[in-house]
Order: structure tokens, then sequence, then C-alpha cells
């Protein structure tokens, strides 16, 4: 066992001692600094050796399973590797993985840490001008893409490797099956620095141009324990979380973060989401952690929770706030709490509510072991303020946090200006230190020199039976120059139209202020981005534009 592998156990299992003690688990853990670091070699592989016990778990919708143990992974990634080294693929080369929930995902992701080459994550939901802007600004040397997908490549330029996985491969397209031919045992080229990079993630781009993020291989593999802090989770369980391949939390929470903890990870798959045949899956393979966005949160409360025999012992939402409506519906049916938890692509969790902590209704809990977390004033940006941006703090960098934005040195200078990494999304902090989401900086508005924080009205709309999703964004007003508006999508059983526009304006009435109640309605789908993130930039664009749709409170007087 190398250094870096007891030094990393070593952090490991301090957070495992006090999963329950978050003051100990705080005050105590120190980040692992290693000067040389490979998350595959010296970790998986560690962990991996003469270990029969599951790694991977996937359960595909005709009910077709494939389990792979951790020896197992670690001899097919060695494979992978040596492959692909065949094939032309040196450190540092950047490699644009787009494949579904399948065992070559994983293979692939161990394969490259192990060559140190950079992976690009990329989500099959992609099209041919996504992936021109991802080759070009990634440059791209090696695609590994599922064969239904390659077609996509045709008007993509660049001389890059390609690589199919699954199907009859085209033409120019070399067959990732061959890697099972290669040989089983991997040598390393050399040694991989702490600080070399790992993985290039292009943000969702909700209000701008995609941002591409780098990591190394110490920000998210060792980063990634506060996440395996937050979740709760232990050597021997069974995760699910619900995630697309391509976006960082699939690499938060299906593979950082379980394999730091040595539990297998399960896999669901599925075409369309079905409440009651996941519940089933869970019950039938005994998921004791579960992680969701808040978009599956809620599609799981129309369902009935009460189809779930044995609920999780952990579970946990991330990707954007849940809203306390949604905790209290499943704490009634499971007996457990969600807890909530806040982090972005750049950073692995850095506010969470874990395990033992006292849970405060619409907290997203407390800063994470190893995250110095300040909230910047909005006029002067200095630090401590009771409401202000979430920032963290660089004098105490936590080694969860991105190395920049790749190729853009005046964004990452911007990000990291004054000492502290801006994430540009605004909470409230309480005399117990737990702080509470009010919304990003961009989506703030005033209406009447009053603030509202659009995710404290759509908390309070998703208060009522008839919305299932909403969003809120700033209409223009003669009087206020500003007021409300919130999009809204129906739960089953609700027609839109005037009568439950007035029924909803009455509840936004009684439930919030006089100043932030919802002034204007539309009912409708949300627009959201591929990693299923609702982009208000599109309703603002909209509202500006005004709409026939709409129905305005002063209508219903």
């Amino acid at each position: 066992m190398t250094t870096a592998t007891e030094t990393f156990r070593g952090a490991r299992d301090f957070l495992l001692e006090h999963r329950d003690d978050y003051a100990a688990a705080y005050a105590g853990f120190q980040w692992p600094r290693p000067e040389h670091f490979n998350w595959a070699l010296d970790w998986f592989d560690a962990v991996a050796e003469g270990n029969d016990r599951t790694a991977l778990h996937i359960v595909e919708e005709d009910g077709a399973e494939t389990r792979l143990s951790f020896a197992q992974l670690a001899e097919r990634s060695n494979r992978a590797a040596n492959w692909l080294r065949d094939r032309g693929v040196q450190p540092e080369d950047r490699i644009l993985v787009m494949l579904g929930n399948q065992a070559e995902l994983w293979e692939t992701a161990l394969a490259a840490m192990k060559l140190r080459a950079v992976v690009i994550p990329a989500t099959p939901l992609l099209g041919p001008a996504d992936l021109r802007d991802r080759v070009e600004r990634g440059r791209v040397k090696h695609v590994i893409a599922r064969a239904e997908d390659t077609a996509k490549f045709d008007d993509v330029p660049g001389a890059f490797t390609r690589i199919s996985v699954g199907g009859l491969p085209e033409e120019g397209w070399e067959p990732y099956e061959d890697v099972y031919a290669a040989p089983a045992g991997f040598v390393p080229d050399g040694p991989t620095l702490a600080d070399d990079p790992l993985m290039l993630y292009f943000t969702s781009g909700t209000t701008a141009r995609p941002k591409l993020v780098e990591h190394t291989h110490t920000s998210y593999p060792i980063g990634h324990l506060a996440t395996m802090y937050w979740i709760g989770l232990k050597p021997g369980d069974v995760h699910l979380n619900i995630s697309s391949p391509g976006w960082a939390k699939h690499a938060w929470s299906n593979l950082f973060a379980p394999w730091n903890a040595e539990a297998t990870v399960f896999i669901h798959n599925y075409t369309r989401f079905d409440a009651a045949r996941l519940m089933a899956e869970m019950d039938r393979v005994g998921v004791t952690s579960f992680c969701a966005p808040p978009t599956v949160w809620r599609m799981l409360i129309q369902a009935d929770l009460s189809r779930l025999a044995t609920p999780p012992r952990e579970v946990v939402a991330a990707g954007e706030p849940l809203n306390p409506e949604v905790i209290e519906q499943v704490r009634r049916a499971w007996g457990v709490s969600v807890r909530d938890g806040f982090g972005q692509t750049e950073t692995a969790v850095q506010v969470s509510n874990s395990p033992g902590q006292t849970l405060k209704t619409g907290s997203m809990g407390r800063p994470s072991p190893g995250f110095r977390v300040e909230l910047l004033d909005p006029v002067s940006g200095a630090p401590g303020a009771r409401e202000g941006e979430i920032a963290l703090d660089l004098s105490a960098r936590p080694v969860g946090l991105m190395t920049g934005y790749h190729g853009d040195a005046d964004r990452t200078a911007e990000a990291m200006a004054g000492g502290y990494y801006r994430t540009g999304d605004v909470a409230s902090r309480d005399e117990d230190g737990y702080l509470t989401y009010v919304g990003r900086s961009d989506d703030v508005f005033k209406a009447s020199d009053y603030k509202i924080s659009p995710f404290e009205l759509e908390s309070a709309l998703l208060e009522h039976e008839a919305v299932a999703e909403a969003a809120v964004v700033p209409a223009p007003d003669e009087v206020r120059l500003a007021v409300p508006k919130a999009y809204v999508v129906l739960a089953a059983g609700w027609e839109p139209g005037p009568d439950t526009a007035k029924v909803l304006f009455e509840h936004s009435r009684q439930v919030l202020a006089p100043y932030k109640r919802v002034r204007r309605l539309e009912f409708g789908e949300l627009p959201k981005t591929v990693s299923g993130k609702i982009r208000r930039v599109e309703l603002r664009e909209a509202t500006a534009g005004g709409s026939d749709a709409e129905y305005r409170e002063e209508d219903f007087r």
C-alpha cells in the first residue's frame, strides 16, 4: 500500500468514524494533500485486490442485469487502458466520453485515470452543434461514443480517434469490444502528479455559454470525501443516484463518493420515469442510500410513496434546492428526512445537512468538513454578511475546488478575486451557522424596492396540491417596476385555465406577504437544460416580451 493510499484511507476513515458527529468532523478533518496521487491506481485498485464484492450493479428496463465486482472492474479497466494506449492515448490527451449508464462508462473512466488522460464527459443527449463546441474548445484527440450516436460526429471536424461502443461500428470507428482481448496487467508510464488535469466539465449553461471547468487528480477524487460524508455512505452500502452521465453530479455520486466509501453503485436504466418500478427495484436490491435531483423528488411525491416497503437509510437531494413541502411529504411516507446539499460543477459539496445534524426547515445545512464558507456583503464584498454571496476562503483552499475555467484566465480571475472563490449563489446564515439558499445572484430581483427570492415563492406554490413544478421570474410593471410572475406545471388532475389560476392566486395571498405574492401566472412546461435545470434566463426573456397566455391577479378581485 502506497503512502498516498494510506493518507487517503486515514482521512476517509476519520469521516466514517465521525459520520454522526458534525462538530468533531468539521473541527478535525484535514484534507490529504499528496504530491502524487492516482485515484484509480492508488485507491480503487488497492480496494479491488482480491475483492469480489459488487462494485457496479446495473438493471435495464427489460430486467437484464450487469454485476461487476471491484476486482473485475480493476481488471477490465487495465485491459481498456492497455488497449487505449495502443490506440495512441497519451498522458493529458483529451478523451470525449459520450456513453450512457453502461459498464463501459466506468471502465473507461478508470482506464483514462490510469493513463493520465483527461476525460471530457458528455451526455448522449448532446447534438452535433454542442459536440463541435466541445471537440474544438476541449481540443479533443479521442472520442468514445455509443454506436447509435456516432452519426452525430459526421460533421464534427477534427482528426480524433473514433471508438464505438456496442453494435456494429460505422466506417472509421473502432470497436470498443476489442478491449477485452488486451492484457490484464497494467504498468503506468510514470507517476501522476496530484495537480495533473483529470477532467474537463462543460457546465450546463443555464445563463450563458457553457464554461469549461478543470479538475485535477485530487480535486474531485479526494474532494468528494466531503460528498461521501454528506450522503452518509458506509462500506457495503448500495447507493442509487439518479443522474445523467456527462454531468458533474454523475461523477459525484456514481463514481467518487460511493467508491471512496467502498459501496456498491446501483443503476436502474429506463426510457421513461416510472416511480412504481423504481421503488420496486430499490426494494429488490436493498438500496441503502438514495440521491435524486428535485425534479425526480417532485415526480416521486406524485406517486404512492408507500409502495417502497424498506426506505433507504439515507436520502439526499442536489442540483437545485429542494422545497420544504417535498421534504415533508417524504418524511411522512418513509420516516426519513431528505437532506439537502449545495455544490457546483466547480466543487464538491460545500454546504450540507450531513447525518446527525439537527435539520432546520428550508436550510441546506452547514459548511462541509474541509470547506471554509463565507457570505460576502453584496455592496462591500467583505465577508461576514448575514446574507450575501456564498464564497470559499482561498487562504484555506479546499482540495475539492477546481483549478479554474480552462482557457479563460479572465473568468477564472473574476471567480477567484479578493482571495475568495465566488459561487454566484446567495444565501443567508442564522445564529447557529446554518445556511439557507436565497437564489442565484442573477435570479434575485426587486419589486417595489423589496428583494424577492424566486426560490421562496416557488416553495410556497409547491405547497398547493395543484402544483407539480414552478419557476418565478420578474415581470415588468409600470408601478412597481417588476412583480413576481410564476410559470406553473400542474399536477395530474388539474387543468390550466382561469379557475385554477384563481385558486393559485388565492393560495399565494394566504401564504405570502403582500409584497412577495405572485401577481402573474402562466401554465406550461418549463424550459430546462439537458441536465434538468430550469433555464430561468429563457423565462425572463419570454416574460419581458409579454404573453397573451398569462393571468393577472387583479383580474380575479
